[in-house]
Parts: structure tokens; C-alpha cells; sequence
């Protein structure tokens, strides 16, 4: 169906075919170029001072860096986040290794402490110590990371930050992807900002940059010729991109506020119908509400509203459906207390983008308070 309305549509700036004009103008139309660099200084910018950037294809490129930076190799565990998308865990599964899943909290919908130690438990006493975890801040909003980075402190093992949803969120003043050990951002067609497809991997060494560089463009070994001894990959941004991603940068402060604004328009538009609930911010986290999402009080009112807001034109989406219950994966292992199954099956995202009018607003809010 062709909507009218769409969940997370890009944003133009009106800056993009500037950039886009001076990269071809420069014949910089490659994976290399003066807007990849200046894209990349962009991100640190933000990121902080101690921080370095890589600029790669996507966010998945950028996990899959990720873990061969903590040396993930076949037969491995690692421990992931079940209420996330797909793109989280199946970087692991291309290098052999095997993801065990852990279930929600209901304050954040991210990954549950208590699960997450019981998992670990679980598995030291099998002798078999996780090599990583995985760590999601869902739609956008930080997960519990004081817990969650005590629990991996105390068992010595990293963290990888999925912070694909969470560009211009923090937690307690500190920017989301700057977290873990590694982090990972998404610049896809439907972020907050995008560079049309791409991802960034966020290390805290120059020697961590160097070797994602080196392994997104081939692994080839500093020789005038083409020498290669290890297995690379093509995973480097190009310019072009990059020349999106830099108009887009600059506006990132005002599609934040426009996102967060129109999530309390939401909530207070719909405070008080039956069944309808919104995820509100513990206290030091900030969330960019990348999406709106709310809960229903079941199933069949959820499917209502959708079906109803689709016949006027308008999109919306189930919550992630949960790892362990996806047929790729749902013979993994997985620690659960079913909080997100029930976001699954009463979660609904709803249209988000920073050009949504307050008119389109009124429509999607009217809509759902007839069929609530």
C-alpha cells in the first residue's frame, strides 16, 4: 500500500544537493572524499573528544566490525537484546557464533539485569564464559546501563552498543553510543537523520579505527600492490553518503526537539483513553523518541487502530517482534519474563517523522480515540 503518511520518512535539510553537487563537482564520487572526512569529524564532534569514527555502509557493517574488534570467533556466545530488530544479532551469526537471548524490563523495554546475570550464571557454570553482549536502546530510549555495565564489570566481558535508534539520546548526560566498548550508530533511510544507508562504528581507540578501516576496505596490507592476509569486507561509506550525512548533521538538534514534541503530543492528546499508555523517561535518561510508540490494552485493539489508520492512508507498525519468537531464532536459548511478548502483541508504532504536521497529528489522534 502507498501511504500518505509514513512511520519515519526521511528529512531533507535542504542542504543535501549542495553537498551532493560540490562531491561530484570535486569528482569525489567514491569511498573516500573530503565529505566522508569532514562526516566522520561530524559524529566525534558529537560523540566527544575521546572518540573515534567510522564511517561504514550501515549499522549492521558496523556491528559486525564491532564484534571481530572483541575477537568474536566460531562457537562463541553472545548475549543479546530479544526485543530489537534483526540487524542486532545476525552479524554474530555470520561469524559463527551463537546468540543467547535476553528478555525486556518493563521501564525502558530494554534488556532485563536480573535476566541478563541469570544468563551469565547459566553459562559460566557450562564453562562456556559470553564472549559479548549485545545492548539495544529500543526506539530510542537508553537502556538501564548502570546495571547492565556493573553485571558485565563483574563477569569481565564488553559490551557492544546498539545504539542504531538512539543517535541524540542519553544517559545520565552522556551520549548514547559512547557507552560500551564499541558503539554503533544507523544512518538508514528511516533514522532520525539519515545518509540515505550507512552506519557508523564508534571506537575509544585510534588503533580500534585503523583496524575497522583496514577491514572495511579489503584488509589490503600497506603495499604498493594488492596484498591481502586476512578476510576483509567492502563495508566503507561512500562520499556521496557522506555528503548526505553532513547536510543532515546540521540539523539534528531541531528533528530531536521535533520528534520529542510530537511524542507529548501524543501523549497528552490520548492521556486518559482506556488501554492506551505511553513509556515515559526514568530519571538522567533522554530519550530522541526516534519513534512514537504506544501500548494497547491488547492484541485485537491494536490491530484495530492499524487496520483503521492504513484504510485512511496512514502507517503504523507493530513493536519489534521479539527474537526467540522469530522462526530464524526461536530455537536459541532465551531468558524471558514475557514483557517482550506483551509489547509485541500490544505495541504500536505510530507515524514519527520531523515533517508531521499538526493537522496529520490531529487526523492519526482522532482515528485512534474512534477505535480505541
Amino acid at each position: 500500500m502507498a501511504f500518505q503518511i509514513y512511520v519515519s520518512p526521511p528529512h531533507p535539510s535542504g542542504k543535501e544537493l549542495t553537498y551532493l553537487t560540490e562531491a561530484v563537482n570535486q569528482n569525489w564520487i567514491a569511498p573516500a572524499g573530503p565529505h566522508l572526512s569532514r562526516f566522520e569529524t561530524l559524529v566525534e564532534t558529537y560523540a566527544g573528544s575521546a572518540y573515534y569514527a567510522t564511517a561504514l555502509q550501515s549499522g549492521t557493517a558496523a556491528l559486525h566490525l564491532g564484534l571481530h574488534l572483541l575477537g568474536l570467533s566460531q562457537g562463541d556466545t553472545v548475549l543479546c537484546q530479544s526485543l530489537t530488530f534483526v540487524a542486532s544479532v545476525n552479524p554474530l551469526v555470520y561469524m559463527g557464533a551463537t546468540p543467547v537471548f535476553i528478555d525486556s524490563e518493563p521501564e525502558t523495554w530494554n534488556m532485563c539485569p536480573d535476566l541478563l546475570e541469570q544468563a551469565i550464571k547459566e553459562q559460566l557454570a557450562k564453562g562456556k564464559k559470553p564472549k559479548a553482549i549485545i545492548a539495544v536502546h529500543v526506539y530510542g530510549m537508553p537502556y538501564q546501563a548502570a546495571e547492565i555495565h556493573s553485571i558485565a564489570k563483574k563477569y569481565d566481558i564488553p559490551i557492544l552498543e546498539d545504539a542504531a535508534e538512539a543517535l541524540g539520546s542519553s544517559y545520565q548526560g552522556k551520549p548514547c553510543g559512547t557507552l560500551g566498548d564499541f558503539g554503533v550508530f544507523s544512518f538508514n533511510g528511516n533514522k532520525i537523520i539519515t545518509t540515505g544507508g550507512g552506519g557508523v562504528l564508534i571506537t575509544k581507540a585510534m588503533k580500534s579505527k585503523q583496524e575497522a578501516l583496514k577491514l572495511a576496505t579489503q584488509a589490503k596490507e600497506a603495499t604498493p600492490y594488492f596484498e591481502h592476509k586476512q578476510l576483509g569486507y567492502n563495508y566503507r561509506m561512500s562520499n556521496l553518503n557522506a555528503a548526505v550525512g553532513c547536510a543532515q548533521f546540521e540539523v539534528l538538534p531541531q528533528y530531536i526537539a521535533k520528534r520529542r514534541s510530537i511524542f507529548n503530543y501524543y501523549r497528552t492528546a490520548l492521556e486518559g483513553i482506556k488501554g492506551i499508555s505511553f513509556l515515559p523517561e526514568p530519571t538522567g535518561f533522554f530519550s530522541n523518541r526516534w519513534l512514537s510508540v504506544m501500548k494497547t490494552n491488547s492484541t485485537s485493539q491494536r490491530e484495530r487502530i492499524r487496520k483503521k489508520l492504513a484504510a485512511a492512508y496512514i502507517e503504523s507498525r507493530p513493536v519489534w517482534k521479539p527474537m526467540h519468537l522469530q522462526p530464524l531464532y526461536q530455537h536459541q536459548k532465551a531468558f524471558t519474563n514475557g514483557t517482550s511478548a506483551e509489547c509485541f502483541e500490544k505495541g504500536l508504532c505510530l507515524p514519527s517523522g520531523s515533517q508531521l504536521s499538526e493537522q496529520q497529528l490531529d487526523l492519526i489522534i482522532k482515528i485512534i480515540r474512534e477505535n480505541a
